[in-house]
């Protein structure tokens, strides 16, 4: 689209072009710089001094500079939000706005960087390269399946925490959502049958959480059906997860597999019916949570199911990922973690859970964003349980 004054007037009339223009973010000093004496003291001749000091003891960059306080917020463009691979240049909104949410709910400053290489190798050696300047690496939109073998080898090659959101994130929040929705319904975690409906970067994660945290038995079906073990075709995330899940068998659809079970969780953009969600046993709990359409109308859902939540903000039990990352960020940062734990996701999703605590109910197995509470319980989590994991360095 070529752009001319008059067109940008005519886009600046939606609200949402209007509070972007110029962009969301800006850099700011933390220091005065009044006279000649500040500023000696900030850059030259005095930041030599500091400078001299972080070379004889690397570990002084997280003391002297603010590189243990931000973390890179990095994408490549390839699955930005329900719009797939636009690019780099067109994830830059995205990432400008979690840079945003990563200040306003957990007080962590970051920097918000689109790359413009797609090939494994290439992210992990920019990354990497990168990595120096930054306390945490949170990745962003990268596409599945490479996005496992990108935070794998990132995770390995850096001693910082290292994060994709669009998986760990949208487990953590589950998580704590289906515990509370349990709860309600007077079951445990491990009393329930799952079936998870999608199995890029959220559905594997989710899958991998619940394994973790004592799930009862969990099935996980892809665009081809359930994933067993023997199915041709699978790469090897999907044959790992046959060997760890669907301990029933399924090996036809997803709806034949809700038949009898207690809890669906769709992360597919796939379509369930309605006659699928009534077969289900009862009290069930539906997490429709594909944006902007989940996979079955939640007023529809709701006629059979005891608890339904979403991941859209005009219905209750919405599953945000803002109310995790932030504070899961921040308690690793305050305890400069080399890395972030099954451990401490899990005693995230419990304390994000927790806030919820004795007024559950339906419509509320999971806080606001808004709720004051979410960002220091979860950081609190996070950073006690790197301590009992030996991973953090204070």
């Amino acid at each position: 689209m070529t752009t001319t004054p008059a067109s940008l007037e005519s886009l600046d009339l939606d609200p949402a072009f209007a509070l972007h223009r110029g962009g969301k973010l800006e850099v700011r000093s933390t220091i005065p710089v009044r006279d000649a004496d500040d500023l000696s003291l900030a850059y030259t001749p005095g930041v030599a001094r500091v400078c001299t000091a972080i070379a004889d003891t690397p570990s002084l960059v997280n003391d002297y500079t603010w590189v243990s306080n931000v973390v890179a917020v990095i994408s490549d463009g390839t699955a930005v939000l329900g719009l797939g691979d636009i690019g780099p240049a067109a994830a830059m909104p995205v990432m400008e706005g979690k840079a945003l949410l990563f200040k306003e709910f957990g007080n962590v400053d970051s920097v918000p960087i689109c790359l413009d290489c797609t090939e494994v190798d290439a992210l992990v050696e920019t990354i990497v390269r990168l990595a120096p300047s930054f306390g945490g690496i949170n990745l962003e939109d990268i596409s599945a399946p490479r996005c496992f073998e990108v935070e794998d080898r990132l995770r390995e090659l850096l001693d910082i925490p290292v994060f994709h959101d669009d998986q760990h994130g949208t487990a953590i929040v589950a998580l704590a959502a289906l515990t509370n929705a349990a709860r309600l319904t007077g079951r445990s975690l491990g009393d329930l049958r799952v079936v998870v409906a999608g199995a890029g970067a959220s559905g594997v994660a989710v899958t991998r959480i619940l394994l973790e945290a004592g799930i009862g038995d969990i099935a996980v079906s892809d665009s081809k059906g359930m994933i067993y073990d023997g199915r041709d075709g699978l790469n090897p995330v999907k044959q790992a997860l046959a060997r760890d899940t669907n301990k029933a068998g399924h090996t036809s659809s997803t709806e034949e597999a809700l038949k009898g079970a207690d809890v669906f969780l769709g992360l597919s953009g796939s379509t369930v019916s309605e006659s699928a969600i009534a077969s289900m046993a009862p009290d069930s709990i539906v997490f429709a949570l594909s944006n902007p359409t989940p996979e079955v109308h939640p007023e529809v859902a709701a006629k059979h199911a005891r608890v339904v939540a979403t991941g859209r903000s005009d219905f209750p039990n919405q599953i945000n990922n803002v109310l995790a990352f932030p504070g899961v960020f921040r308690g690793a940062l305050d305890v400069r973690a080399t890395t972030i734990t099954e451990n401490m996701k899990v005693a995230a999703a419990t304390a994000l859970a927790g806030v919820v605590g004795d007024d559950v109910r339906a419509d509320y197995v999971i806080p606001s964003p808004f709720d004051k509470r979410v960002a220091p319980a979860v950081t609190a989590a996070v950073a006690d349980q790197a301590r009992a994991d030996g991973v953090a360095r204070r």
